[in-house]
């Protein structure tokens, strides 16, 4: 029988039991930020769960990871910490266990209606890293950038391609963005035009949330990856490209990529997104050793882009796609790991909406 949580989550909810995304939040203006799960309509708080002592596990029973206003600290307890409170969480919302559903006081204070709260971003990110991990994403830049001839560059089949990115500049989903401005490049002798972007881009990406890392000049092995990757979430990585074109000559992108980085507020967890686990696209050529996974694997997650224009009641559809055609060795899309949404029944139909200054 399918686990069933006591709290009523509709068939087509984003957020049922086997799904549980993390997110950080405040249940009111003045109150201080809290780590929190979503279960249908409503946010568990796990300070609350945390304090009334029912993390009671052997990592977690001592800890104070949920009293933290990000998930920074819990993220850095690694695998074992995150499958210890997934299985007590579970546990505690299901709808055979009575140590929550029974308790009115613990049940009033820790689950919070998700239309009354804050979402903010539910780490703090001391680095991030792009990667140009899809061969569709790789020659569309490619031609944009270098033209038809030779769009994807010869590197990108042997080692993953990537870049550095502002981690200042990270923001939560639903947070306006201003349009850059900046060079672009010159029409003949004329000087180069300076301006508000004209070629301001949206990318659909997946973002991955590591969490322990790993110390300088001792590197993690392929097949030791995952125990690092707490999860994924969706991920807009504006790109201002009339300026990027301009700048990205000889070292890459600039400002024409740092103005803004839009994060959805939920994280999907490795551990709900195994049951949708798949093959991941075969390579051509092989991977080298020290890149060649044992077991290789990606996930099947349908994706969508929405636009609504100012003004208009109704969005539309501008591209579909999904994670399962990511070539993980180039970990685009893109694949973007965040040092340190919305996520659907099926994981699918992940839909974000933006404004643009």
């Amino acid at each position: 029988m399918a686990l069933q949580s006591f709290i009523e989550v509709e068939p087509d909810s984003h957020f049922p039991i086997q799904n549980l995304p993390y997110g950080v939040f405040k249940p009111e203006p003045a109150s201080m930020a809290r780590p929190g799960v979503a279960i249908g309509e409503y946010v568990l708080d796990l300070s609350e769960i945390s304090k009334a002592g029912l993390f009671n596990g052997p990592i977690l029973k001592d800890s104070d990871c949920f009293l933290q206003p990000n998930l920074n600290k819990f993220l850095s307890l690694g695998r074992p910490a995150w499958k210890e409170a997934r299985d007590m969480l579970q546990k505690l919302l299901s709808s055979n266990e009575a140590t929550l559903r029974d308790n009115a006081n613990l049940r009033q204070k820790s689950l919070v209606p998700m239309g009354k709260v804050e979402m903010l971003l539910p780490m703090e990110i001391g680095d991030y890293t792009d990667f140009f991990s899809s061969m569709h994403h790789a020659k569309n830049c490619g031609t944009i950038f270098r033209g038809p001839a030779n769009p994807v560059p010869a590197n990108w089949f042997h080692l993953p391609i990537a870049y550095h990115g502002r981690a200042s500049s990270v923001v939560i989903s639903g947070t306006d963005i201003v349009r850059p401005r900046g060079q672009f490049a010159p029409s003949g002798n004329s000087p180069p035009p300076f301006g508000p972007s004209q070629k301001l881009d949206f990318e659909l990406e997946m973002a991955a949330v590591v969490g322990p890392g790993n110390e300088l000049g001792k590197p993690i092995d392929v097949n030791e990856a995952a125990d690092h990757i707490f999860g994924v979430l969706l991920m807009n990585d504006w790109s201002a490209r009339d300026i990027q074109a301009w700048e990205y000559v000889p070292l890459g992108p600039f400002l024409g990529k740092s103005f803004g980085t839009t994060l959805s507020p939920w994280i999907v967890t490795l551990d709900a997104l195994e049951p949708f686990a798949c093959d991941s696209p075969k390579q051509d050529p092989q991977p080298l050793p020290y890149l060649a996974e044992k077991i290789s694997k990606n996930y099947d997650i349908s994706l969508e882009v929405q636009i609504k224009p100012a003004g208009k009641e109704d969005s539309c559809v501008v591209t579909r796609s999904n994670f399962k055609y990511l070539n993980l060795l180039s970990l685009d899309a893109s694949f973007f790991p965040l040092i340190v949404n919305s996520s659907c029944t099926d994981w699918g139909q992940l839909k974000e909406t933006y404004k643009v200054a």
